[in-house]
């Protein structure tokens, strides 16, 4: 019963650490999408 909960803890977190990676950069590219989006909006006086 360990055993099998270990390896599906071991399982989830390899799959969480290499998922974290490609998942990163996109979250990055949209919070550089929303500040530009705020920032235009800020200046146009919208």
């Amino acid at each position: 019963m360990l055993l099998t909960i270990g390896i599906i803890l071991i399982a989830l977190w390899l799959v969480g650490f290499i998922g974290f990676h490609v998942v990163s950069g996109f979250i990055h590219l949209l919070l550089v999408i929303a500040i530009i989006v705020i920032l235009t909006r800020l200046i146009r006086g919208k």
